[in-house]
């Protein structure tokens, strides 16, 4: 929900670019310029001065506060509670990666065994759990930022190292556009930042082209997955042969 200082603020940007002054602003109001000044210095409005203010700007109230929604900072991870949420469900979860990926609703109902009413219901869920903002028509805009990731050790990714790496991994990775590479070595701490870096830049590169790509026909597009890692690590198999530092 949108605070009173937000939707002010909003206001302030929006008669700045309307070229609108307070002392016109109030003329118009019929108020004083000093009530109007103080009245936005302390960002406190009641929504009925919102509307009149709205009203000279030609705006409604849905207009202010999808303004102020997109000038909000993006998530970059979700809370624990929200992730456990999303994972409850598999059809949630299944929307929510849809969402991520950019799917619309027509794209989603057309895809999967969802009817309309329940892709809608599961739209609204996101919506509740500040996922996504959800408009009318059923189009919603991302509430996550570009680099957003599941917590590390949240529920997603649990349910990912339990359910989903086995299947994802069973896969021989030899069909056209696959690949599997496992690379080993040991190289300085301070360069394990830059490749993490570098990696990083791929999946960006990665999800950009995804975005690119949504103007393509159904018929000219496959569904890809990209998994990335980088860990400091060794094989379950081989720590008890390991040496212990300091020997002999």
């Amino acid at each position: 929900m949108s605070t009173t200082q937000d939707l002010v603020t909003a206001l302030k940007a929006e008669l700045k670019a309307a070229g609108i002054t307070y002392a016109q602003l109030a003329e118009q109001l019929g108020m004083a310029e000093s009530s109007i000044k103080r009245i936005f210095a302390r960002g406190d409005m009641p929504l009925s001065r919102v509307d009149e203010v709205l009203r000279v700007l030609k705006m409604d109230f849905a207009d202010l506060a999808r303004i102020v929604a997109d000038t909000r900072p993006l998530r970059t991870e979700l809370t624990h509670e929200q992730e456990a949420a999303v994972i409850a469900d598999r059809k949630l979860l299944l929307v929510a990666i849809c969402a991520l990926s950019h799917w619309t609703y027509e794209q989603i109902v057309a895809t999967y065994t969802l009817t309309e009413a329940e892709c809608v219901k599961y739209l609204l869920v996101l919506d509740k759990l500040d996922v996504i903002e959800l408009r009318p028509l059923n189009r919603y805009r991302l509430k996550l930022a570009k680099g957003f990731r599941w917590r590390p050790d949240g529920p997603v990714m649990r349910y990912f190292r339990e359910h989903v790496a086995p299947d994802y991994f069973s896969g021989g990775f030899d069909g056209e556009g696959e690949m599997l590479m496992l690379v080993h070595g040991q190289i300085g701490r301070s360069l394990a930042d830059t490749f993490v870096e570098r990696l990083q830049r791929v999946g960006q590169d990665f999800a950009q082209q995804h975005l690119a790509d949504q103007k393509l026909p159904a018929s000219q597009k496959r569904p890809f997955t990209l998994m990335v890692g980088l860990r400091s690590w060794l094989f379950a198999a081989f720590r008890d042969l390991k040496r212990e530092p300091g020997w002999p």
